[in-house]
This record gives C-alpha cells, sequence and structure tokens, in this order.
C-alpha cells in the first residue's frame, strides 16, 4: 500500500475512478436519508461528497434545491449524466475541494455519506457542522469502526463501502468513527442530537453481498443558535 493510496486528495480519487471497475450501477438511495429526511421541510441542501449523486438527485426529486459537491471530476461527469429529468431543475454539481470550499450560504440540510476528506474525519463534520442553517440539520453518515483497515475502495469526498464495484476490504481506520465520536462534537446548548447510532445493514452488489457497519448521526442546530 503506498503513502499516497490513503491520502484522499483530488489526484488520488481521479486516479481512482479512472481505473477500471470502479463505476456504480446502484439507483437507490442510501436507507438512512430516506429515513432521516422523511420529516423535514425542503429547503436548500449540498450533499457533501456527492459521489455519482444518487442521494443528491434523490433529495433533489422530493423537493430539495441541491447542491452536490465532490472532489472527483470523472464521478461528478457520471453524476451529470444520471441526473433524473424530475431533479435536473433541483441539482447543480461543484468540483470542490471539501477541506477547504465553502458555500455561499448556510442550508437548511448537510448531508454526507462515507466521505473520506484529505482531514481528520471529525474535523471534516465539524466544518460541516459550520455550514448549516439555524433550525436546519446535518445528517451524517460514515464508516463504523467493524471493518476497518482496509483499502477504502468506495468513493472519493463521497461514498465507500465499495459502492463503486462492490469489492474492496473496508475503509482504513483513519475513515472509521463511532456514534458517540461523532455526537460527542455537537454543543448541546447549539445543537440536538436526533438520531446517533452505530449500526449495520447487509449491502447487496452485483456478484454478492457483505454486512456493512455503519454509523447514522443525525444533528439539528437549534434556531436561537447564530
Amino acid at each position: 500500500m503506498s503513502d499516497r493510496e490513503h491520502t484522499f486528495d483530488r489526484d488520488y480519487w481521479d486516479e481512482h475512478y479512472a481505473g477500471p471497475g470502479v463505476e456504480s450501477h446502484r439507483r437507490e438511495p442510501n436507507p438512512y436519508v430516506v429515513r432521516e429526511t422523511a420529516d423535514l421541510t425542503p429547503g436548500a441542501a449540498l450533499d457533501a461528497g456527492c459521489g455519482e449523486g444518487v442521494e443528491a438527485t434523490w433529495l433533489a426529486a422530493q423537493g430539495w434545491d441541491v447542491t452536490g459537491a465532490d472532489i472527483a471530476s470523472e464521478v461528478l461527469r457520471r453524476a451529470r449524466g444520471r441526473t433524473a429529468p424530475e431533479a435536473a431543475g433541483r441539482v447543480r454539481w461543484v468540483e470542490a475541494d471539501l477541506s477547504t470550499w465553502e458555500p455561499a450560504v448556510a442550508l437548511d440540510l448537510v448531508t454526507t455519506f462515507y466521505a473520506h476528506p484529505t482531514i481528520p474525519q471529525l474535523d471534516f463534520y465539524d466544518r460541516l457542522a459550520g455550514w448549516v442553517a439555524p433550525g436546519g440539520t446535518l445528517l451524517v453518515v460514515g464508516h463504523g469502526q467493524g471493518h476497518a483497515g482496509g483499502h477504502g475502495h468506495g468513493h472519493g469526498q463521497g461514498h465507500g463501502h465499495g459502492h463503486g464495484s462492490g469489492e474492496g476490504d473496508g475503509p482504513p481506520p483513519e475513515a472509521t468513527v463511532t456514534a458517540a465520536a461523532v455526537a460527542a462534537r455537537f454543543d448541546p446548548e447549539l445543537w440536538e442530537v436526533v438520531t446517533a447510532e452505530d449500526t449495520s445493514r447487509v449491502y447487496v452488489f452485483e456478484g454478492g453481498e457483505k454486512v456493512l457497519d455503519d454509523v447514522v448521526v443525525r444533528a439539528t442546530r437549534r434556531a436561537s443558535s447564530a
């Protein structure tokens, strides 16, 4: 394993997506985005590390005005090509390094699914929290620690767990978290943690299935916070 393999920078992910067998045929959104946004009123949303855009386009089809941001130009090309007609007017794609990029406005919903940033994982979630408007929601879906230690194949500042090819040995340790560690980042005077769970599910892909260890944390910024 090279040192570069786990830098998760632009060159790493562009090289990854240029490789054979990485493109996903997944069409269904992550089940946690469906569950955790069911009671939210659509507004302005960001999918931070959008990968091939499945969750971003799904949110747009539900009425959200969505920005899908990812560091990898190749995966954004695929996302643009897969945008469903019912979502086309409500989603835009931005190529961005999320460790330095900032949205222009505060958002009603910020989501991230298995993102592998160039900065420490929990620091990355702190950055995303800073982009949420008062009354808004942050939804973090991350890699649990049950199967850490692999090569992290998946999506760049986007989706992992082998959602591309269904292969790979799991995320590297630095890309994993626990629900307790994520939830502890939220000041209770400013945030209400609605969901914080370490869970697992069976992920079915072309050629087989595997059990994924997931972390799901949903927090709402209190309307009185600034």
